[in-house]
């Protein structure tokens, strides 16, 4: 390092290592390596362990926003939130031992579901690691599996780089959780600060690959001579920032697209090649329709075993392109013909210059027959019901009157999620926020809160069973003291609801533990100061719904509806996409 010095001539030159050496403690070390990362919001829970860097975030409330969440788990969902709704990574502090072990159900749901997230957990001193010692558990080994990246740092020397290394990991790539645990003796200790330096490469992390075009050409010879040509496509699209590029793709091909949940949002869901959703929940025609394509084209999806089914019956007809940035997924389940494997934003418009322009007008219109058959057994029933108990399909409806798609719609997981999935609407990509690949019950109202701090302009509903709630109903004390502007949409039906479906297909109605009592919710969240109401007639859906979008802050809706009300199309477990159920 070099600083300019002016020596008495008036001449200047160059004197080798005199900078002004800074001391910092290694928990400021730490607070500089997040603003030097733009990073505005962190989502924390103090202890023991991390009480150095929570001394020094006092001087720093003018710089950096910490909200105090209720639970270390719906600190780690609130930066999940938070991360789908900005695109940018969530950090999350938490203090050893059992704060540590509170974050491995977000970490694991954060892994599988591509969530760039930072937590920084605190750790005994140094001295003591091995010993047992009060609140000490190995928190390395422990998340190792679910995390991209781990490190333990034991000298503050390391704090600058090592926080470097894990934003990058975290944002870079196929994005994930990282985590950094840092022992108490390391956010004490004082040594010289040299600045924070980004960075841009780690030897031997690829997370960029380089396109071979011989792929690009061999998918588009492909995809322009297929005759029944079928999209997949999934978060990827997302998070490789890659929305325009890909509508661009399906327009100038004509290629009907089905999303999986994780992709929802990714393409307005009114677009005329949108053909809705896959998988165990999903619409008819693209399950079927998988079966009877010549030629698939999986983009940014990791055909999981809900949208694939039984994978020995999953598109054998078919030639199967897939376009990933993680080349670990391509040929996991599916084996590729054609594996294009880099980001999709690069990917996209160089197979967009070699396919031909075409329509497909009589496939895609095979599409639209099933879709009218699935309308008429199915979807009528549930969106225009003809029983006296609403429907969570109705109530989805109605939100959808009144937001106009343009709303951040959080699901918790359950028959709810399914609903929302299926019928919410969509102008805007990243306004889908849910639980995918792991299902995590309780991830909801946290995940809400994330999100509302990550667009704080928009409308962000969380809608949630009644049992999910019930497992961080907490984190309204969240709400209560920073003021997220949460609309809560409790679909209560009194039941664990998915389980319980299960149960009535498949164990002849022999319902376990499934029937649950809840608290009156809506006294509960006035225990929180939030306002709210409970409805169970028809004839207050929208008025209900109109007030809690209307309200000035948060506010919290319970909804009654039908307690044996299932979903459908539905494909069994062990069942081909093809033998999908409508009822």
């Amino acid at each position: 390092m070099n600083t300019v010095e002016t020596n008495k001539e008036g001449n200047i030159g160059t004197v080798e290592e005199t900078a002004v050496k800074t001391q910092l403690s290694g928990s400021q070390a730490v607070l500089e390596a997040l603003l030097a990362e733009n990073v505005d919001t962190v989502f924390g829970y103090p202890g023991g362990a991390i009480m150095p860097i929570y001394d020094a975030l006092y001087d720093y409330n003018d710089k950096l926003k910490h909200i105090l969440v209720r639970h270390e788990q719906g600190g780690i969902h609130a930066a999940q939130g938070y991360a789908r709704t900005s695109g940018r990574a969530g950090v999350v502090f938490a203090t050893s031992g059992p704060g540590a072990t509170n974050l491995v159900t977000g970490l694991a749901d954060a892994m599988i579901d591509s969530n760039p997230i930072v937590c920084i957990t605190g750790q005994v001193f140094a001295h003591l690691l091995g010993t047992d010692a009060f609140q000490e558990t190995d928190v390395i080994n422990i998340t190792t599996p679910v995390t991209k990246w781990n490190y333990q740092i034991t000298d503050a020397t390391e704090i600058p780089e090592m926080l470097a290394k894990a934003f990058y990991i975290a944002r870079s790539g196929r994005p994930g959780p990282v985590l950094i645990d840092i022992t108490k003796n390391a956010q004490i200790q004082l040594f010289d600060y040299l600045g924070y330096k980004p960075c841009h490469h780690i030897r031997s992390y690829r997370p960029r690959p380089v396109v071979r075009t011989e792929y690009i050409k061999q998918a588009a010879d492909l995809i322009n001579k297929a005759k029944r040509p079928f999209i997949l496509f999934g978060q990827g699209v997302i998070l490789g920032k890659a929305e325009k590029e890909f509508q661009a793709f399906i327009e100038k091909t004509g290629i009907p697209s089905a999303w999986t949940v994780m992709g929802l949002s990714a393409l307005n869901t009114d677009h005329p090649l949108n053909v809705g959703m896959l998988g165990m929940h999903g619409n008819y025609a693209p399950n079927v329709m998988t079966n009877d394509c010549d030629v698939l084209i999986a983009i940014g999806m990791r055909f999981d075993d809900r949208v694939t089914g039984r994978l020995d019956k999953y598109a054998k007809q078919a030639k199967i392109i897939h376009m990933d940035v993680d080349p670990a997924e391509i040929d996991k389940n599916v084996k590729a013909d054609v594996p294009v494997w880099g980001d999709c934003k690069e990917t996209l418009p160089l197979l967009t210059e070699l396919v031909e322009k075409k329509t497909h007008t009589e496939w895609l219109n095979k599409f639209r027959e099933l879709e009218k058959e699935e309308i008429k057994e199915v979807i009528n029933e549930e969106l225009n019901p003809s029983t006296d108990t609403m429907t969570m399909g109705e109530v989805i409806k109605t939100l959808n009157e009144l937001t106009g798609g343009d709303a951040v719609i959080v699901t918790d997981v359950g028959q709810h999620q399914m609903v929302a999935c299926r019928y919410a609407k969509f102008n805007q990509s990243k306004s889908n926020v849910t639980s995918g690949g792991l299902g995590t019950m309780g991830f909801g109202l946290p995940a809400a809160i994330g999100a509302w701090y990550g667009a704080p302009e928009r409308t962000v509903v969380a809608i949630i069973g009644d049992g999910g709630f019930q497992m961080t109903l907490q984190e309204m004390g969240t709400i209560m003291q920073f003021g997220a502007k949460v609309k809560i949409l409790i679909l209560n039906n009194e039941f664990l609801g998915m389980v319980r479906q299960w149960q009535q297909l498949f164990n002849d109605k022999r319902y376990s533990f499934v029937n649950i009592t809840s608290p009156d919710f809506v006294a509960v969240a006035k225990g929180y100061y939030i306002d709210g109401q409970r409805i169970s007639e028809r004839s207050q859906l929208k008025s209900a719904l109109k007030t809690m979008l209307d309200h000035d802050g948060s506010y919290l809706l319970e909804v009654m509806v039908g307690k044996e009300n299932n979903v459908f199309p539905m494909v069994a477990q062990g069942s081909s996409v093809s033998e999908i159920r409508l009822k």
